[in-house]
């Protein structure tokens, strides 16, 4: 691959949002749509044009449904090489069409693949990289309010002293720091394009629109990868089954609440979401404790989730606990401390023990379904 020298000097020759459409199997990840809806906003605040970057061999079906969420066009690179995914293929391809193309911002889900492929690419093309991103702006008033109700800041004395230039239009990239205890911003101003790593689920997906994707555009892109140094000979999925937390309708979740009997405490959890036809979640204290693996963590550091039911159960509403959870539709928590935290954004809140309200709880709605 040529190199590619960054020096900042070029940058009014970058224009335009991309976003890497990133697939499986010839099943496109839920994250691309979210990002896709996401760049459509980035796109639209700049005045340029939204493209979705598709990797693989035989995809070309999928284009209409990245159009359908926003994109104006697909950058199709429709290869054998490219089927199952390999770092030095697709850094190639990617890399060599960015240095063609030139756009602004990429964006990249921050899945397994993601996360690999992410910091690799900004390497070879001498920029950024801003990993696990929660909140992306580039229009400054919009960022100014998203601070006004996120953070403790004064935003309009840091507006008054010049701390935020409103005429900005860098990307400017939010993220968790320090264990998510704090909230980093990061620009990128010298060099392009700006690149970000954005978690799953934190970005709203947009409606499905049939008259976008008949109008998006197929732009096909000369796949050309030097010699390959990894090859694929086969796939086998781990049978390990890993909960859904961002697709589930409704999530349990438990925390320090249990401590005192945890394996009732998750028992009770397991039993009420089964009821509810949810899934089992937790908080950092929940995982870090080992009562939950990983893949349960709800939180800044965990998954963000948006349930149409919510229900913490032992969760007091740690700050970092509740970025992942409050835009719930319905929030339901149950904590001993009337003064909790949760009950802050719990639309219904129980002041009670859970081990004696979750079994109330679990016949009230046994009952009710024998009624129906």
């Amino acid at each position: 691959m040529a190199e590619f020298k960054n020096s900042g000097e070029d940058m009014k020759n970058f224009k335009g949002v991309w976003v890497f459409c990133e697939q499986r199997q010839g099943v496109l990840q839920s994250t691309v749509l979210e990002l896709v809806s996401e760049g459509r906003k980035l796109a639209d605040d700049l005045g340029v044009e939204l493209a979705g970057l598709l990797l693989g061999d035989n995809v070309e079906g999928l284009a209409k449904e990245i159009g359908a969420y926003g994109a104006d066009k697909v950058i199709l690179c429709d290869d054998p090489s490219l089927k199952d995914y390999t770092t030095d293929a697709y850094a190639d391809v990617i890399c060599n069409a960015v240095m063609d193309k030139k756009p602004e911002i990429v964006l990249i889900g921050a899945t397994n693949i993601g996360r690999d492929l992410g910091p690799r690419c900004a390497a070879r093309l001498h920029t950024g990289l801003t990993a696990d991103c929660t909140h992306l702006d580039v229009d400054t008033q919009k960022y100014a309010d998203f601070l006004k109700v996120s953070s403790t800041l004064d935003v309009d004395g840091m507006v008054a002293a010049g701390r935020i230039k409103m005429d900005d239009r860098n990307l400017k990239m939010t993220r968790p720091a320090f264990g998510g205890h704090l909230m980093a911003t990061i620009i990128c101003p010298r060099f392009r394009p700006q690149m970000s790593t954005v978690r799953p689920g934190v970005l709203k997906k947009g409606e499905y629109s049939e008259e976008k994707a008949n109008a998006v555009v197929v732009e096909k892109y000369e796949v050309k990868t030097g010699e390959l140094k990894t090859k694929v000979t086969e796939i086998v999925k781990e049978a390990k089954q890993l909960v859904d937390l961002i697709g589930a309708d409704v999530v349990v979740s438990v925390g320090r609440g249990i401590s005192k009997d945890v394996e009732k405490g998750i028992a009770l959890a397991e039993e009420l979401a089964a009821v509810l036809g949810g899934v089992v979640g937790g908080s950092r204290v929940a995982v870090d404790s080992g009562w939950l693996t990983a893949d349960h963590q709800v939180g800044q550091t965990g998954k963000t989730v948006h349930p149409r039911l919510y229900i913490a159960l032992g969760i007091s509403g740690a700050i970092q606990h509740k970025a992942g959870m409050q835009d719930s539709e319905v929030i339901i928590a149950v904590n001993k401390n009337e003064s909790a935290p949760i009950f802050d954004v719990a639309d219904y809140g129980i002041a009670g023990d859970l081990f004696k309200v979750v079994p109330l709880m679990i016949d009230a709605i046994k009952e009710a379904k024998a009624n129906k």
